[in-house]
């Protein structure tokens, strides 16, 4: 443009930016220019913003020996003797799992070995499963079983628990444990030789999407994985899993009960249990009726869906 240094049209295309990210220790001045410099070419009605950004996150620093990791002090990390070692997919998944985001993180290297274990668990658990994949992922999951009702419920709420994670504050940390969450009750339901595991499809529909959870920490890994489970598709242009509220919804939930303020007991009941019928079978507890010794109670106080407290 021969005209003007700043098409206006472009600049409220373009602008504001919709996520800044920035080391802590240089926040203040980055923010002080460029705030600075958005104000002063608003005024000179180049712009119709008054903030440069929409969202800003200052990420800590990593801390060895309480020391601030840099290389005037001369404590950098190598990071390619991990690598070399490890990998660099579980280098990733320990430097995301070390901390949130915002915080420092306190550099340790034994986190490591921690993350190793956690993807071999993950690669042994699928090489295990690997006839579950060619089943038909298109069943009917309202006729589960037990078991396989439950698996399908976690692996909704992990993917509620990981994509409101990762979206809201990029706290790749609390994703990655729920992830662990899941691969910890598939590996139970599916070694749990006191009943029958899981359907086929669902254990093919939990360790695919924790493939997809996965894979923005440890591309390369689940990336292999993927292949492995005979897909012919890549992992990169995979949608992301979505999310049914529904099928995440608990349908039990576990009740306190307790006598004169200490916990006596607790009951299984339905998750959409009014307060009276959680009053009724609290009473009804076995337990419960030991310790009442046929006294009446004097009050009972309900705390719907989590407590019920009787006075005597």
């Amino acid at each position: 443009n021969e005209q003007t240094p700043i098409e206006k049209k472009g600049a409220s295309y373009w602008l504001p930016v919709d996520q800044y990210i920035g080391g802590v220790e240089h926040a203040i001045l980055h923010l002080l220019y460029s705030r600075f410099f958005t104000r002063v070419l608003r005024d000179l009605d180049y712009l119709d913003i008054d903030e440069p950004f929409t969202n800003l996150l200052t990420q800590g620093m990593v801390i060895k020996d309480g020391a601030k990791m840099s290389k005037s002090k001369g404590n950098v990390v190598d990071p390619s003797e991990l690598i070399d070692k490890y990998g660099a997919d579980t280098t990733r998944l320990f430097s995301l799992f070390a901390a949130p985001p915002e915080r420092d993180l306190e550099w340790n290297a034994q986190g490591v070995e921690g993350s190793s274990r956690f993807l071999n668990r993950v690669y042994r658990l699928i090489q295990k499963h690997i006839a579950c994949f060619s089943s038909d992922l298109n069943a009917d999951f309202s006729t589960l079983d037990t078991k396989s009702s439950k698996l399908y419920r976690k692996t909704h709420q992990t993917i509620g628990r990981v994509t409101e994670s990762i979206e809201s504050n990029f706290h790749f940390n609390t994703a990655i444990s729920a992830i662990m969450e899941l691969v910890n009750q598939i590996s139970i339901a599916s070694t749990d030789t006191s009943k029958t595991s899981p359907e086929p499809c669902i254990l093919k529909f939990s360790l695919e999407t924790c493939l997809r959870l996965l894979f923005p920490m440890v591309p390369h890994f689940c990336e292999e994985m993927w292949e492995t489970t005979g897909q012919t598709t890549v992992l990169d242009g995979t949608p992301w899993p979505d999310f049914d509220p529904e099928a995440a919804r608990e349908r039990e939930i576990t009740v306190v009960v307790q006598v004169n303020g200490k916990v006596r007991s607790r009951i299984q009941v339905a998750a959409d249990i009014d307060s009276r019928q959680m009053e009724k079978l609290a009473l009804e507890d076995e337990r419960i009726s030991h310790f009442l010794e046929g006294k009446k109670p004097k009050k009972i106080i309900v705390v719907k869906g989590k407590l019920v407290n009787i006075v005597v």
